[in-house]
């Protein structure tokens, strides 16, 4: 396979717990530049989670399943090294987002971190929607946790889970 035919694939990893319209920003921003989006859902036992690694996987599933670039998209559950997975999938190019300063400067060092493990992987840094910025799992967390409107953070079906989570 000469190169101009090789598949341009990214790892896009994340907790997405909950998965935000923000993550879905900028997974339907990525599609545009890679043939395939392996959504990578690490599982961070430390963490307090509010859904399983297998209820996230179900949730960002359900919330792209009518896009026309869904069949480009691949939802695995990884725990370990991202680098590892990367080398194990063949993959090259690491998708992060980044919504603010803050987050550039923990991006940008993970990266740097990445590099020196694999020199061969780099990160792509993608911006959501600009309106979509404010949106992080710990404040969608807390909005759901007063009960309040989740419309306009993260897709229907993952406001009815949250909604379920917190409400039951």
């Amino acid at each position: 396979m000469n190169h101009s035919q090789m598949e341009r694939i990214a790892l896009y990893p994340g907790s997405f717990d909950p998965w935000t319209n923000g993550h879905l920003d900028i997974l339907s921003r990525a599609v545009k530049m890679f043939d395939k989006i392996i959504v990578t859902v690490a599982v961070n036992n430390k963490k307090n989670a509010v859904f399983t690694g297998e209820e996230r996987i179900e949730l960002i599933r359900e919330s792209i399943q009518d896009y026309d670039w869904s069949d480009q998209v691949e939802i695995i559950q990884f725990t370990g090294l991202l680098i590892d997975l990367a080398r194990k999938k063949d993959v090259n190019v690491l998708l992060r987002g980044v919504r603010q300063i803050s987050d550039f400067e923990y991006e940008f060092r993970m990266a740097l971190a990445n590099r020196r493990l694999a020199p061969e992987v780099d990160t792509v840094f993608l911006m959501p929607d600009e309106q979509l910025t404010f949106i992080s799992a710990t404040i969608v967390k807390e909005i759901a946790a007063w009960n309040g409107d989740l419309n306009s953070f993260v897709p229907d079906n993952v406001a009815k889970a949250l909604r379920e989570k917190y409400n039951s």
